[in-house]
């Protein structure tokens, strides 16, 4: 089913490609995925429910014989728990395939599961703060209340694409809309947000509406790694897709982890995310190395090529190597899928071997000149047992230059046969055919290799093979994702600009009053869009015979809302009012000595006889939905304005989102 959204800007009857998130290529697939998820978490939620009951049974029963049943039943419910988390974790936990119908032969990637969540009914507290705080008839935004239901309902199953992103963003955006409209530091909506731990499905709830923003924030990082995984890396453009999905989704998870405390769900832990992190990096580094590395009927012969493919190769076996220290320390060891471990272990052997063959390749099949021997040399580390230092690495004569070539394809086998161990170890990783046809393929060529140099008569002693230099022409960066490509104008803009019509002011509204023109004038100075200020008032005047005074703003010219009129319009409707006059409804800002919760039923609002009662007695309607583009009154985290660090844990290292230093972006509180 695809939602449709009131227009932007565009023609009635018009479909958003805002929700529409479908890929009719992938939705078969990732429906069934997401319906047996969703089974999964609506089972592991009952578990936990009955488990819940049973531990409350057992502690407050006395009865020898009630304890023993109770505690026969809580060892069957978790025995369940771990079944249904085991089932989880090999859908959220699972490597992607990477099959896209190219001949060539890439190493499959981690994608990371979406969070999943309940239903949720916005309509009861929303009606009630529009009308408590705001004196407008909840039941008029209906179709505003609808709207933002149908985009968080298309939310829960983005398409894994560009829409699926946009829709994932759009939802954010109203998001933060909301938490500037409707809520103040000391007040909540009353909702609980039920999510599902991406990695463990363990249900979460909290009121605070930052969890909502920080669970789609996640999701918008994940929804990137899945992108990222999809690319056909196989060609230079598919990786260089694929390293930027990667990038935007180490920027989403460093972004949540900077701004979002006392995470109720282990995903969202600062272990978890730089975990996550530091391991989206590492993919993207993966994905610079394949973007150089050309197919194997067209590797180079030159030895700079083959040498710089040695140290990208050693760059990556380095990052993955301190993602897997991470991985198995607690307490990420502790709900870190276990196939995710092992694959990370698999790529660091891998990637390590690979950089020992690409050495062979150059010490082999090309010669360096004397100019570039220098530069050869720095791509070696002194051998692991050397205890002084030696002379040039690498040799000039063939004879040496093929024995230090067999020393570098021996160590290339040997943590080929080590990868492979340790892939036939996971039970996951073994229904992964595609890694292991990677690494044998590999293996293969080093063995051929090895072959094609050894001799019978080679009884000279086997030379030592130095580790290899780790070194990137290109070192990726977390990048932040466009979370304005998804922008929309605020679903709740009829209630007028966030800069006044918020729950964190308090104002009260006068009118409406007659204005006539005196000798001068109405006898007042206007200033400002949207609303219009009342800069000045004339001692005197009609203006101040009237009431109205400097600092009020005008919502309403005879009898039409005006909240989001420029300037010009407002002095054209009064100039147009002639010697009549004009009828206006002004705002005065209060002092916010004192906010009100949903509980205080007194109207914020007041007029002579009330708000609602006074527009019906007027003839003042409800200003109709016409969108306008609002200002990005987004505010971000107070968690960094108050100074809190939001460093890695060790032996994590921070990564950095590369944001330009002027920029603000949506967040919570």
């Amino acid at each position: 089913m695809i939602l449709e959204e009131r227009p932007d800007g565009a023609g009635a009857g018009e479909e958003s490609p805002r929700l529409q998130g479908y890929d009719s290529l992938t939705q078969i697939q990732c429906g069934q995925l997401q319906s047996r998820r969703a089974q999964i978490h609506q089972q592991i939620d009952k578990e936990l429910q009955m488990r819940t009951g049973a531990e409350n049974l057992y502690r407050a029963t006395s009865n020898n014989q009630v304890r023993e049943t109770v505690a026969l039943e809580l060892s069957y419910v978790n025995s369940n728990l771990q079944l249904l988390k085991e089932e989880l974790e090999e859908l959220s936990g699972g490597v992607d395939p990477g099959r896209h119908g190219s001949e060539a032969v890439t190493v499959p990637m981690i994608p990371l599961g979406l969070k999943e969540t309940k239903e949720l009914d916005w309509s009861t507290p929303l009606k009630e703060l529009i009308s408590v705080h705001f004196g407008e008839d909840g039941a008029s935004y209906e179709a505003e209340i609808r709207e933002l239901e149908a985009l968080r309902q298309a939310m829960r199953t983005p398409s894994r694409n560009e829409l699926g992103l946009e829709l994932l963003t759009a939802y954010y955006n109203q998001l933060c809309f909301l938490d500037a409209r409707f809520l103040t530091p000391a007040s909540s909506l009353g909702l609980f947000f039920h999510w599902y731990d991406s990695l463990t499905g363990v249900p979460a709830q909290q009121r605070a509406l930052a969890f909502e923003k920080g669970s789609v924030l996640f999701n918008i990082g994940a929804l990137h790694t899945q992108i990222g995984a999809r690319q056909d890396r196989s060609c230079a453009e598919g990786a260089r897709r694929a390293m930027e999905a990667f990038q935007r989704a180490a920027g989403a998870f460093s972004l949540l982890r900077e701004n979002f405390s006392h995470a109720p769900s282990p995903d969202m832990s600062a272990a978890s995310l730089c975990a996550l992190e530091q391991l989206m990096m590492a993919q993207a580094q993966e994905c610079v190395f394949e973007g150089l590395s050309p197919p194997a009927s067209m590797a180079p012969r030159d030895c700079l090529a083959q040498l710089r493919l040695a140290q990208e190769a050693a760059q990556v076996a380095a990052e993955y190597r301190l993602v897997h220290r991470t991985m198995a320390q607690p307490p990420v060891h502790d709900y870190v899928p276990v196939s995710w471990t092992a694959l990370v272990h698999v790529k660091a052997e891998y990637f390590r071997s690979l950089a020992h063959y690409h050495v062979a390749m150059a010490l082999c099949d090309s010669s360096p000149t004397e100019g570039e021997l220098p530069m050869h040399e720095q791509v070696f580390l002194q051998p692991p047992t050397s205890s002084k230092p030696r002379g040039p690495v690498l040799p000039q004569e063939l004879e040496e230059r093929r024995q230090l070539g067999k020393a570098h394809l021996k160590r290339a086998i040997l943590g080929q046969e080590e990868a492979l161990r340790l892939h036939a170890l996971c039970r996951v990783l073994r229904e992964v055919d595609l890694l292991r046809a990677v690494v044998s393929q590999t293996l293969q060529c080093s063995l051929a290799k090895y072959a094609e140099l050894d001799r019978e008569d080679d009884f000279c002693e086997a030379a030592e093979a130095p580790d290899i230099r780790p070194k990137t022409h290109q070192k990726p960066e977390a990048r932040m994702p466009r979370l304005s490509q998804g922008k929309g104008p605020d679903i709740f803009h009829r209630l007028g600009p966030l800069s006044v019509f918020s729950a964190k002011n308090r104002w009260r509204l006068v009118g409406p009053v007659h204005l006539t023109r005196g000798e001068g004038g109405f006898g007042l100075t206007l200033r400002g869009d949207s609303p219009v200020l009342i800069a000045a008032v004339i001692p005197g005047s009609q203006a101040a015979a009237a009431g109205l005074k400097e600092g009020d703003y005008i919502v309403s010219v005879n009898g039409q809302p005006c909240r989001w009129w420029r300037h010009a319009e407002v002095v054209t409707e009064l100039k147009a009012a002639g010697e009549a006059g004009a009828s206006l409804q002004v705002v005065s800002l209060l002092p916010s000595s004192r906010l009100p919760s949903l509980g205080d039923r007194r109207p914020i609002l007041l007029g002579p006889m009330g708000l609602l009662r006074s527009q019906r007695e007027h003839g003042c309607k409800t200003p109709a939905s016409t969108w306008a583009s609002p200002r990005p009154l987004l505010n971000w985290s107070r968690k960094a304005q108050q100074g809190k660090t939001g460093g890695c844990p060790q032996p994590c290292a921070p990564v950095k989102p590369a944001l330009p230093s002027s920029s603000k972006h949506p967040g919570w509180p």
